[in-house]
């Protein structure tokens, strides 16, 4: 699909099918206007790609070495050689689970998202794409089949197995399962979750000797929502939190 016809359907998909999103939340444990803005910053930038895109004289290429991913100081970079492969929007949660005892830490138990296809986006729109996780997270999860307003092809599931290893399903990309490489604090002006939790870690994994079709890294950026509270006070057993964030794979 054409850039400028997807950008275009997201937009319409605003004007034409809101009885169809999953509910748009305010955060009612901060400022409202978080949530707010990061849906507004995201149309805006759609708004504005849509009128450029009405002048192009073709349609823009999906040339996926132009693509930039985000990156944060004391981030490590894909490994020398690493060609991009894929990137996707995930949304879904943060998985915790307390012992009982109010002043000790949630312990994290995995995640569970849908992914999203903006390979192409990324390459020519990023910072279109870069806007995406705090737009999504503030609309409530629906039947996993869409990603708030946006409406862009599922690539894949991301989710931990039995053995608490983090898992990338990509259908015919590959399968990805890794471990942790290196972190970084998310950015102090990443978006919130609904509840006021903030960004998730920016992350690093690599691939494990199971991994499929040449995929060797995942890169978790951009994220937003998805921390746990300081403590387990009022908590009991497993608990989640909403999030969304990019992942940009390479081989």
């Amino acid at each position: 699909m054409r850039l400028s016809t997807l950008l275009v359907s997201s937009l319409a998909t605003a004007a034409s099918a809101a009885p169809t999103w999953p509910d748009f939340q305010i955060n009612q444990l901060g400022d409202p206007r978080d949530a707010l803005n990061a849906v507004s910053q995201y149309f805006n930038i759609v708004a504005a790609k849509v009128s450029a895109a009405k002048s192009m004289s073709g349609p823009p290429k999906c040339d996926l070495s132009k693509a930039v991913m985000p990156t944060l100081p004391g981030m490590p970079a894909p490994a020398v050689g690493a060609q991009l492969r894929h990137v996707a929007v995930g949304r879904g949660t943060q998985n915790y689970t307390c012992d009982g005892k109010a002043d000790s830490k949630p312990k994290a138990i995995g995640a569970v998202a849908t992914l999203f296809n903006v390979t192409c986006m990324a390459a020519t729109y990023p910072d279109v794409t870069g806007k995406i996780p705090g737009m999504a997270v503030h609309f409530n999860l629906d039947a996993a089949n869409h990603l708030g307003p946006a409406m862009l092809p599922i690539s894949g599931h991301h989710y931990f197995t039995a053995a608490g290893v983090p898992f990338f399903d990509l259908g015919s990309e590959g399968r990805l399962p890794c471990a942790k490489n290196a972190s970084a604090n998310a950015p102090s002006t990443a978006t919130v979750g609904q509840k006021g939790d903030a960004a998730v870690p920016w992350l690093r994994l690599l691939a494990t000797k199971d991994a499929t079709n040449g995929l060797a890294e995942v890169f978790r950026v951009s994220t937003a929502g998805g921390s746990p509270p300081e403590t387990c006070k009022d908590l009991t057993g497993p608990f989640e939190v909403e999030y969304s964030a990019e992942y940009w794979f390479w081989s």
